[in-house]
């Protein structure tokens, strides 16, 4: 662990993966028989912009939803969370739906945020402490789907511990691994913690299909920028302009696929590594499942967690979560 100190801010703590994880990581996946780069190497500091641009975007219901539906559940979660809460928010991006959720929480005593991209945690978390002076407020650069343990001298004081995980982030891992993710949740919460998620429904394929192929063509920056990273930082030989976004709902596995498809035959060379290319042969970026209310309840409740509660909107496009540590 490396604590720091960072300027406006009670706490941080550098845990951030080094270069070298993103390079194995990409050498691994681009040598896979169906080539693969695991999606939370979106998230450097333009790819969290772009992503913020994704959210605001006419086809991307998510992030909307989720706010209104924070907001309107307010007095439901007043007196299941209680006062004097520490928040731990995992993958923090954005600081609209944490100012929700604080709006209606009573006296909550401190804010952790865990986030990989270290430069834009750091803007984070000192905009939340200047805005809300009362808070402990700390940052955490981490992969988040890694083993955090917390005790009460580097990091959230309270026992009482609310892990916050929004937009639906959690689908980003297959079933297997999002079980994984959520015992260590658990284990980082302890045993009177709480966690608030928001998870994505299944629901219409043309209204899901669109909410990844937005008409500005964010999320196809978004996607493209993880090529950019792989040119920029590993000095990899390669021509972005040969790849193009692609995005559709598989129903079968009730998920989102995203790729970047290969427009013609080509290599990307990193080091003395070539990774050849067929045309219409793709790197897989992300998938992201949809859920039934059943369904994660039953993952909540095979992870460590037991259900207290969860809320939709009136179109059930979103629901939100409330589990316990059992």
């Amino acid at each position: 662990m490396l604590e720091q100190n960072i300027e406006g801010i009670d706490f941080f703590l550098d845990l951030q993966p080094k270069l070298e994880n993103f390079k194995d990581a990409v050498i691994q996946g681009l040598g896979h028989d169906i080539k693969y780069v695991p999606p939370k190497f979106f998230y450097d500091t333009k790819g969290s912009e772009l992503f913020d641009k994704i959210c605001a975007t006419k086809e991307y219901y998510v992030t909307r939803t989720e706010i209104a539906l924070i907001t309107s559940i307010g007095s439901d979660l007043q007196p299941l969370i209680g006062s004097n809460s520490s928040i731990i928010e995992y993958g923090c991006g954005s600081s609209l739906k944490i100012r929700a959720l604080l709006s209606i929480l009573k006296s909550p005593s401190e804010y952790f945020a865990i986030d990989i991209s270290k430069l834009y945690l750091i803007k984070t978390v000192r905009e939340i402490a200047k805005d809300y002076p009362s808070l402990r407020v700390g940052g955490i650069c981490a992969d988040f789907s890694d083993k955090i343990v917390l005790d009460q001298s580097k990091g959230p004081s309270s026992i009482n511990r609310l892990g916050f995980f929004p937009g639906s982030t959690i689908g980003n891992q297959t079933p297997d691994l999002a079980k994984i993710l959520l015992e260590r949740m658990s284990a980082t919460l302890g045993s009177n913690g709480q966690l608030l998620i928001g998870v994505d429904t299944k629901k219409d394929t043309d209204l899901l299909n669109q909410a990844y192929n937005d008409k500005l063509g964010y999320t196809a920056q978004f996607n493209l920028n993880l090529l950019t990273r792989i040119k920029r930082e590993l000095q990899a030989d390669l021509d972005i302009t040969n790849f193009q976004h692609k995005a559709f709902y598989n129903e079968n596995e009730g998920k989102i696929e995203m790729h970047l498809d290969s427009k013609e035959v080509q290599n990307i060379t990193i080091d003395d590594m070539v990774f050849s290319f067929k045309k219409g042969e793709s790197i897989h970026t992300e998938s992201s499942y949809k859920y039934t209310e059943g369904e994660f309840s039953n993952l909540l409740n095979q992870s460590g967690f037991s259900l207290v509660k969860s809320w939709s909107d009136p179109e059930e496009l979103f629901r939100i979560y409330l589990a316990k540590v059992k």
